[in-house]
């Protein structure tokens, strides 16, 4: 691991929790021991290649974030106001890093348990130019259906991943993309789309079955699980 610090990472946690329902956002919740966010905050600043970590939070806690925030190096953290949507959040996010920084991390604050291996692979490809996914091959077979759920066909897995976060790039390469979006105004789910939507070389590299997005209630007790199997 390179000792200067020229990484700046995106944590992207503005969103509103609204599949779960309910008054916490599910990115303060508990979860395996800790506030799902400060799991991703605490992995990130265990990097000494990190220069900054903004995290990007809805508006009503950006200008009070919880206390348990500021359990991690407080000289290397920016608090950044979310967007209406995950691009405009991940804008916010970009403009907030300091000049120094040369790559990008863009993580899901909805990932809590990714493993520093992962991350160390993301940057090792966007240090050679390219544009980064943590992904999982898919091994389901898939389904093609119509409006009614009628299977249309059988759709063919070789070269299909499902991509994670996080996700690291050079920062000229992601600036260039989100400036096109914002142009545009035109964003999509994820970082890679947009580096890909311009042309961009964007590279695969394996991700964790552990980095599960909690999304549902039911992914709590799962990502809880995987905790209780590691220790």
């Amino acid at each position: 691991m390179t000792t200067t610090p020229d990484v700046g990472v995106v944590l992207v946690a503005a969103g509103a929790s609204s599949r779960l329902g309910g008054n916490e956002l599910k990115q303060f919740r508990w979860i395996a021991g800790k506030p799902m966010l400060l799991h991703s905050l605490q992995l990130f600043h265990e990097r000494s290649d990190v220069a900054m970590v903004v995290c990007v939070l809805p508006r009503r806690y950006a200008g009070d974030p919880p206390p348990w925030i500021f359990q991690c190096d407080v000289e290397r953290l920016l608090v950044s106001v979310g967007g209406r949507e995950r691009g405009e959040s991940v804008l916010r996010g970009l403009e907030d890093l300091p000049d120094d920084v040369r790559i990008v991390i863009v993580h899901d604050a909805a990932r809590p348990m990714v493993g520093m291996d992962v991350v160390d692979r993301v940057i090792a490809e966007a240090r050679a130019g390219r544009g980064a996914v943590a992904a999982l091959p898919v091994t389901d077979t898939l389904k093609e259906t119509d409006a009614a759920g009628r299977v249309v066909r059988t759709v063919a897995r070789d070269g299909l991943w499902r991509a994670q976060t996080p996700q690291a790039f050079p920062r000229a390469m992601i600036e260039e993309a989100y400036a096109q979006a914002q142009r545009t105004g035109t964003y999509a789910t994820d970082c890679a789309a947009l580096c890909e939507a311009r042309g961009f070389e964007v590279v695969v590299v394996q991700g964790s079955e552990r980095a599960v997005k909690v999304t549902e209630e039911t992914d709590f007790a799962l990502v809880e699980a995987m905790a209780r199997v590691a220790k």
